[in-house]
């Protein structure tokens, strides 16, 4: 629609009820594709997309759809009764059974072996709970030293070969938080760091003014952060989980140590407290633990 057009000029599209129209086999379809291969980002193109961004699809194309019948445009809502097949609900449950986040006794070598390399702010930045995109696409300006805090304004990741740069996709995604004063001295060191980089590589310094960088000042991509988290933990000896479970460990050690929910969600960048309890946060037996020694007083009660 032009900018000049009204609603009222334009005209219904016809949509026919032949058999060339979109069938429920079409919409199991792309589900299949999805389950198998519809991944352009966050992960190696051409792999599978996750259950829940498959369900999210066809919950939006439902919403459509749904639309298009009131509006009788079309007859029928074809991907109504549409599901996501069993065998796949139960593989991501088995895989994401399998994705245990590290505990805080876990997490300590892996603190202890980074403390002196060049990433060891980027790592704790992740230890955070930022997602990757967001820690690639942290600026400089973005980080307050003074007052110790950083501002999540932007992601980077790459589709297809393409890097992406944009805001959070919500508006409680962009967030400023304050930082440990560990990170604070990490980031201040990191600093340091890069103007010795930058004194030594001369005019061939990029000067991206990115907080993480190769060692030649260039922006990098979640892929590239994610090989160095990996070489890192194996150089620790540390169990390897996905840079992103550093994002679930941390929200699952807040909200275990009586952090109230609000902030949980605030800090994890999240407008739906349930969302973030529902996905986030993973009670081991240690975190229940309190639990049973407090059922068990409550039970010794003769």
């Amino acid at each position: 629609m032009s900018e000049t057009t009204t609603e009222h000029e334009v005209e219904e599209p016809v949509v026919e009820s032949s058999a060339g129209a979109v069938s429920e086999e079409d919409v199991e379809g792309l589900v299949d594709w999805m389950l198998t291969s519809g991944r352009i980002r966050g992960g190696k193109p051409g792999t599978g997309l996750g259950i829940r961004s498959v369900r999210l699809t066809l919950g939006r194309l439902r919403a459509a759809l749904n639309m298009a019948v009131r509006r009788r445009l079309v007859a029928r809502n074809v991907a109504q009764y549409v599901t996501i097949p069993r065998h796949a609900r139960e593989a991501a449950a088995a895989a994401k059974a399998k994705r245990v986040p590290w505990t805080e006794q876990e997490v300590v070598p892996f603190l202890r072996y980074i403390a002196a390399d060049r990433l060891h702010a980027p790592m704790l930045l992740l230890l955070l709970g930022l997602r990757p995109a967001e820690v690639c696409g942290m600026r400089w300006t973005d980080v307050d030293l003074d007052a110790g805090t950083i501002t999540v304004a932007v992601t980077r990741t790459s589709v297809e070969r393409t890097v992406v740069e944009k805001a959070p996709k919500s508006e409680a995604g962009r967030r400023t938080l304050p930082l440990p004063r560990v990170v604070l001295a990490a980031l201040r060191d990191l600093r340091r760091v890069q103007s010795r980089e930058r004194l030594a590589a001369g005019e061939a310094y990029a000067a991206s003014g990115r907080v993480v960088v190769d060692e030649l000042g260039g922006a990098v991509k979640t892929d590239w952060l994610r090989r160095r988290c990996y070489a890192l933990m194996e150089g620790a000896g540390v169990r390897r989980v996905r840079p992103y479970d550093a994002r679930h460990a941390c929200l699952t050690w807040l909200a275990a140590s009586g952090v109230p929910d609000v902030v949980v969600s605030a800090w994890a960048g999240h407008a739906d407290l349930s969302f973030t309890k529902r996905v986030y946060v993973h009670p081991s037996v240690e975190h229940l633990r309190p639990a049973a020694e407090r059922m068990d007083e409550v039970l010794r009660r003769r």
